[in-house]
């Protein structure tokens, strides 16, 4: 199959295909009724959307087939989809309604309660579990692709409106044209081999890029089938993966986590999957999932920004992502300086040895294929300085050029005037056998600088162990002087996001005066105690006596109220991590 310079080129192709193109539920559509029913939807737009305004839709649904229908149409009508997210709330939603100037927002009853009270002038809301819906989409059953357009669709027609995940600060709308997706898909078909027969998974939410770009995109590209899951389900991945016959999925943050955390099964192996694609796996429970269901998962790098690709070659070494595309010059560089960092030294056991020297934030000095963000120019010149594009990420790169991630600029923490990586001290904990998931976070130093606080889910029935973690540590080659955390806690699931990536601000923000247990090396000789009511007050007193209380940024609403004595699990555990929690 050829490739094409537009994403409605791609759904043109499927008319007239009447293989099974789209699973749900117990509802299967074929190619050609999905491009029926996007040829229908925009026709709908074009009459919908008032002369003279951006064409832009907003999607405020769950992964139903709506969403990839809309996405369609959208193509097909020369618009462009901005992916609402639905954990969001009042003015917060209202505002990225209105900010991605959405004249038209397709929901459903589910989600209706989150537009009580909104704002939303000019906005026209289509309910789609409805009879009015269906009876307006009735009037337009004969439409075909191609017959309904907003004007000429081109490569350079915006495609999608894509909110970056930050959780700080008002999320930034980042462009995406049909050209770059269709690449993007097509450049999946010829990486992975996508196959026709193929069905790819869809269990990550649709309004966030991963979803999209990585996994609708290239099932349309290669002319596979997609099945939906509303929400990701760790409990019901594999039988979904079985139901519809999966072959291929992608995943964001924590969800490998999760899934490695349900109770093993002796049919693990039994299924059709053969590829997950995702971010911030590791190679630690990359491993544990190749193991247990005999799957391979491929790291990958890339963002709904675009501003860097990184292509992994059959001789990426373990850990690595890969090595700079050919059009990519990429470099690992000091983010205030601008130098190259060092090359990465391994030691025998393939560990890194010298990160403070190697790890800085991966730039693009060529040309980028960012197409900037929706009416955002301080954060466009943000992205793009000195004619570089600052991906904001840790990257290190070995003496043969290939790249290694190692976190977030934001997750940098600096412990006694050294620099160090969240993730790299995240993979080195992921080692521990208790434990199901790990975020590492800086929390202010009495003092000066930072100090290392790390957040723990543990496995179906472990409990904590002082002792044996504290061994753990020590019996780390890798883990520097510095990394050792200073406090951990002990959760009952791991705060997400809702597209499954740690909930770092929450954690950050609590800190140590939380209302779940926390344990801290203060009691001397390398070794965990609880930190009660007792170590908490004269650990405050240390941070008042240095003037930097305030840099504590809030207190639980629970206070340090609780924490006397042993640490205790609270009543929410939810070992299996499928609904993390947020504050």
């Amino acid at each position: 199959m050829g490739s094409a310079g537009t994403v409605a080129e791609f759904v043109q192709r499927q008319w007239g295909d009447h293989r099974p193109g789209l699973r749900h539920e117990d509802t299967v559509l074929s190619h050609h009724q999905v491009a029926a029913g996007a040829a229908a939807r925009a026709a709908l737009l074009v009459d919908l959307l008032p002369a003279g305004s951006e064409p832009h839709l907003g999607v405020l649904l769950d992964n139903t087939p709506e969403f990839p229908m809309w996405l369609s149409a959208a193509a097909l009508a020369g618009a462009a989809v901005a992916g609402i997210n639905p954990t969001r709330r009042g003015a917060e939603l209202a505002r990225d309604i209105m900010h991605t100037d959405c004249r038209v927002l397709v929901t459903e009853r589910a989600h209706l309660p989150l537009l009580d009270g909104l704002d939303l002038p000019g906005v026209r809301v289509l309910v789609t579990d409805t009879d009015a819906y269906a009876e307006l989409l009735a009037g337009y059953a004969g439409a075909e692709p191609g017959e309904a357009v907003l004007g000429e669709v081109r490569s350079a027609t915006r495609m999608l409106l894509y909110f970056t995940s930050g959780s700080t600060g008002a999320p930034k709308a980042a462009i995406c044209t049909q050209g770059r997706l269709a690449a993007a898909g097509q450049s999946l078909v010829d990486h992975f081999g996508v196959r026709r027969d193929d069905v790819h998974y869809v269990c990550m939410p649709m309004f966030h890029g991963n979803a999209v770009i990585a996994d609708w995109a290239p099932a349309l590209a290669g002319g596979a089938s997609v099945a939906l899951r509303r929400r990701f389900s760790a409990s019901g991945f594999l039988d979904d993966v079985r139901a519809y016959g999966a072959t291929y999925f992608t995943y964001v943050g924590r969800a490998v986590q999760y899934l490695l955390a349900t109770p093993e099964r002796p049919d693990d192996r039994d299924h059709p999957l053969r590829l997950g694609f995702g971010t911030e796996a590791g190679a630690v429970d990359a491993a544990r999932f190749r193991e247990r269901f005999g799957v391979r998962l491929v790291e990958g790098y890339g963002s709904s920004e675009g501003g860097a690709a990184i292509q992994r070659t059959p001789d990426t070494p373990a850990g690595a992502i890969g090595r700079a595309s050919a059009r990519d010059d990429l470099a690992v560089v000091d983010p205030e300086t601008g130098e190259e960092r060092a090359a990465a030294v391994f030691d025998e056991g393939g560990r890194l040895v010298n990160g403070a020297e190697a790890i800085g934030e991966l730039v693009n000095r060529g040309r980028t294929p960012f197409e900037g963000y929706w009416r955002n120019a301080e954060a466009d010149a943000a992205r793009v300085r000195g004619g570089w594009y600052w991906t904001g990420d840790l990257f290190f790169r070995d003496p043969d050029g290939f790249l290694y991630f190692a976190g977030r600029t934001d997750d940098r923490l600096r412990v006694d005037s050294e620099n160090l990586a969240a993730a790299m001290i995240e993979n080195i904990l992921a080692r521990w056998g208790d434990a199901a998931a790990v975020a590492v976070y800086a929390v202010p130093d009495p003092v000066a600088g930072d100090q290392v606080m790390a957040a723990l889910a543990l496995r179906e029935g472990a409990a904590f162990d002082p002792a044996a973690f504290a061994a753990f540590l020590a019996a780390q080659p890798d883990l520097g002087t510095k990394m050792a955390p200073r406090f951990v806690r002990i959760v009952p699931a791991m705060p997400v996001t809702a597209t499954n990536k740690v909930h770092r601000v929450a954690l950050r923000r609590e800190g140590f005066r939380c209302t779940d247990p926390v344990w801290w090396n203060g009691v001397g000789g390398g070794g965990y105690g609880p930190l009660g009511d007792e170590e908490l007050a004269g650990l405050l007193a240390e941070y008042e006596a240095h003037g930097r209380t305030a840099l504590l940024s809030s207190v639980s609403p629970h206070g340090p109220k609780g924490m006397g004595g042993a640490p205790r699990r609270t009543r929410n555990s939810n070992p299996s991590g499928e609904r993390g929690r947020t504050r």
